[in-house]
């Protein structure tokens, strides 16, 4: 009882798709798995005030390596006439060894995105901003952006307190066993002076219905 599960990874062939794709034999998903690690950590320590929801790596046949950076600051990962993108190119094909394809996509609504969301509230409270108003805040732009609903819990020393608790907000509905709703989590970690701070954000961004399918017409059987 008590256990919880990713609402990504959950998701996973039902309404998700992975951010890596790719196939390896035993002996090589080790080294491609820290592949893969090794990239998003350092895209994600170069551009951290760039607002980088996710990165997507996809891997062909060939010696070539597909890179997607989701970000609600493009411009700050570009950079000017591009020089960015070519510099984040030539070093994550050092860092690979092939040869990179890098697409920096724009996250249009950073306020429904809950990585980005997790990371704003995170930054308030190293600013020693009081973590009820920067919760209710998040809440109030995300349902303005026409979110189904968002939750957010922090976790820690709040408000400099001697013993760790833990507060959440919440407005809207939250279906995390549904599977065809689209459930965002996000995850940031504030360092204040009184210790590290957790911030959990879920957002609901509505369900995800199949196409309607034509079922096949019955074949009738014995010769009739």
């Amino acid at each position: 009882m008590g256990q919880k599960v990713n609402p990504k990874g959950f998701r996973l062939g039902v309404v998700r798709d992975w951010d890596s794709r790719w196939f390896g034999t035993r002996a090589t998903t080790p080294g491609l798995l820290n592949e893969d690690f090794r990239i998003r950590r350092f895209i994600k320590h170069r551009h951290y005030g760039a607002g980088i929801s996710r990165i997507e790596i996809e891997r062909g046949t060939s010696n070539r390596l597909r890179v997607w950076v989701h970000t609600g600051k493009p411009g700050m990962v570009i950079g000017k006439g591009g020089v960015g993108v070519e510099s984040l190119r030539k070093e994550l094909a050092a860092i690979s060894g092939k040869q990179v394809d890098l697409n920096i996509q724009e996250i249009k609504s950073p306020e429904t995105d809950a990585q980005l969301v997790a990371e704003s509230v995170a930054s308030q409270l190293e600013k020693r901003i009081a973590f009820k108003r920067a919760m209710k805040q998040s809440v109030q732009r995300a349902m303005r952006q026409g979110a189904k609903g968002i939750k957010i819990m922090v976790s820690g020393r709040l408000g400099g307190a001697e013993i760790a608790r833990r507060e959440w907000t919440w407005e809207g509905s939250i279906p995390l066993h549904t599977l065809r709703a689209d459930i965002d989590y996000g995850f940031a970690e504030a360092h204040t002076t009184y210790g590290v701070i957790g911030v959990k954000v879920w957002i609901n961004k509505g369900q995800i219905l199949p196409g309607l399918r034509k079922r096949p017409q019955a074949v009738n059987e014995g010769g009739r």
